[in-house]
């Protein structure tokens, strides 16, 4: 364990549905890193993780409820994906404002695969660049951000990747740009 995030509070925002590797590996790459991780979604208790959007997986407990909380109280944000989870999240209002005042406050989030689905419904990739698995790509366009098909996209504090393949390059991109924030919480 290293301490480059020693001292910072990251929030994992998922739902039912969120694809379990893509939870765990940036999770463990921050708690390695020396950082504070808690999952936050709209339901408490627990929330249902997949595989490959088809086998049920582990089940997480959640932290906080995301209408307890706000940006204010975290460092940076991750958001997995998986088909459901941010399907989910974009039909939950305290879920998309809490997502999309991390980038309107210029913190760092980080986002795989669906994930962007939730940057969308907040408005927030217009003019940005990202990269997402391929389904979500049209949605980015039509919400003004541009798409690109890179392992990892790092654009004024987002860092993107495609999918799980992705995740050793996405985990290392997110560790660095969250250690680079300096919005201490306070």
């Amino acid at each position: 364990m290293t301490d480059t995030l020693q001292g910072r509070r990251v929030a994992v925002l998922a739902a039912d549905g969120v694809e379990q590797v893509e939870l765990e590996q940036p999770r463990d790459a921050v708690r390695r890193a020396g950082g504070e991780v808690e999952l936050v979604s709209p339901s408490g208790g627990e929330i249902q993780a997949m595989n490959g959007d088809i086998d049920k997986g582990d089940r997480f407990p959640v932290d906080r409820l995301v209408a307890d909380v706000s940006a204010s109280d975290y460092d940076a944000l991750l958001l997995p994906g998986g088909t459901m989870n941010p399907d989910n999240l974009r039909r939950d209002p305290a879920a998309v404002k809490f997502a999309g005042d991390f980038v309107r406050a210029g913190k760092p989030v980080g986002v795989i695969c669906h994930g962007p689905w939730t940057l969308v419904e907040a408005d927030v990739v217009r003019g940005r660049t990202l990269t997402s698995f391929p389904s979500v790509r049209t949605d980015i366009r039509n919400a003004g951000g541009t798409v690109v098909d890179e392992e990892v996209v790092l654009d004024n504090g987002i860092v993107s990747s495609r999918n799980p393949d992705d995740l050793p390059a996405f985990c290392a991109k997110i560790v660095e740009v969250f250690a680079g924030s300096h919005h201490p919480v306070g």
